[in-house]
């Protein structure tokens, strides 16, 4: 079945807030086995909103639309289908009593105009709004569906989940499974020419590959009348990657890298402290946003200035002098003194010049210097980063560290065991 997406809204088109609903749902329908044919925005305008909605229902089986349930007078979404499908609204009882439920439990007047939310096209199925006042719905006329949703991503994704989903289930003859594997170390056109004939034949399953700042993606998806019929041909694509190109993996799983990272080392109880001078605590940021990670993670020095890195981790006044502050020696110095004051199995320090100024022939705007201590075994590497500006080569610095982490991890016996694939 094809589907359109109608997401209503004025302040879209204004750019005044970012349209992250369709993100989301054709992920969700795809999965579902039910083909994303067309993303459709228009603005808060009856006539403008029924042209499109007709022409969307021309075009597909089945419309979803985002927004315009609200109580205001310009969320008109529900009375323009209920035009175009030649329905009545009519108040629906049970939804009425949650409102009212709704207002009472967080102690505010019921204002008259709420009441509009609940008024819904005669024979269409009600899906409840577990977390706001307007609910969604479906409507069927001649092999044709609108389904109904509001507009704020939260309440959109749990309606969703808990009754859209189930609705759509019914719907399609196919189910359909994805993986997604990240890669870093390997650029979109090398990962694509290794796995070129694998992408140039495929029927079923079928590989995409995807790139953003530093790092590649590759989905794997399979549409099979069953989950396991598409789950072992998933698998068995997954597994010829991986023979390929599985030293480039760093989670088969749709992880972020900071994500893939940190699991390891919660899953494995290893500790791990920080000292940051370019980056200035960006690595910590990111590691601070994974949940349990206080488990393993001990402390992060943000050692800016020279002086800092001699106060907080003792690295010679005399280093500093004769190498820099951005040098090889510095940065085992800094990592020594993380491990010294932290004890920590895992130390990592960083420092390099981000840019755009206080470069030199010699000492180039990216470059950098990552240090790294596991338990005894100390490292460092240099690199001379070729990005545009100095966010990207901030950004890019703490990957190269979540990777030389990630390689230590699966080098010692610390990877995870990955949809049968093996340790990476």
């Amino acid at each position: 079945m094809d589907c359109a997406f109608l997401s209503v809204g004025t302040e879209l088109l204004f750019g005044q807030i970012i349209n992250m609903n369709t993100v989301y749902l054709s992920q969700k329908l795809n999965m579902l086995g039910l083909n994303v044919m067309y993303h459709y925005t228009v603005g808060d305008n009856s006539k403008r909103l029924k042209d499109i909605l007709e022409f969307a229902l021309k075009k597909t089986d089945i419309v979803i639309t985002t927004g315009g349930l609200g109580p205001t007078q310009d969320d008109l979404t529900k009375e323009i289908v209920a035009e175009v499908f030649d329905r009545n609204l009519i108040l629906h009882e049970p939804s009425f009593e949650r409102l009212e439920n709704y207002f009472e439990k967080i102690n505010r007047e019921m204002t008259e105009n709420n009441i509009k939310q609940v008024y819904m096209p005669e024979g269409a199925v009600i899906f409840n709004n577990d977390i706001g006042t307007a609910p969604g719905f479906g409507l069927e006329k001649n092999d044709k569906i609108i389904i109904c949703l509001p507009g704020p991503p939260k309440e959109m994704k749990t309606m969703f989940e808990n009754y859209v989903q189930p609705y759509l289930q019914k719907k399609s003859e196919y189910t359909i499974y994805s993986k997604v594997l990240h890669f870093f170390g390997i650029g979109e056109s090398l990962l694509e020419t290794k796995l070129f004939d694998l992408i140039s034949g495929q029927t079923d399953p079928t590989l995409a590959t995807y790139a953003k700042e530093g790092e590649v993606s590759l989905r794997i998806t399979s549409k099979r009348r069953t989950l396991i019929e598409a789950e072992k041909s998933v698998l068995q694509m997954i597994k010829e990657v991986s023979q390929r190109v599985g030293e480039y993996v760093y989670s088969y799983d749709d992880e972020d890298f900071i994500e893939a990272v940190a699991k390891k080392l919660i899953k494995h109880n290893l500790s791990i402290s920080l000292a940051e001078s370019c980056t200035g605590g960006l690595f910590t940021s990111k590691l601070t946003d994974i949940p349990g990670i206080s488990s393993v993670f001990d402390r992060s020095f943000i050692t800016y200035s020279n002086e800092s890195k001699i106060k907080e981790l003792n690295v010679k006044k005399s280093t500093i002098e004769t190498y820099g502050a951005v040098s090889r020696e510095t940065a085992l110095e800094m990592v020594q003194g993380v491990k010294e004051k932290t004890g920590s199995r895992i130390c990592l320090a960083v420092t390099g010049i981000a840019g755009p100024g206080g470069g030199t022939e010699e000492k180039p705007v990216g470059l950098v210097y990552i240090a790294m201590m596991f338990d005894s075994e100390i490292n460092c590497y240099e690199y001379r980063l070729k990005r545009p500006d100095r966010e990207s080569i901030r950004n890019y610095s703490v990957l190269l560290m979540l990777n030389h982490i990630n390689q230590a991890l699966n080098e010692k016996g610390f990877g995870s065991q990955v949809s049968g694939v093996g340790n990476r």
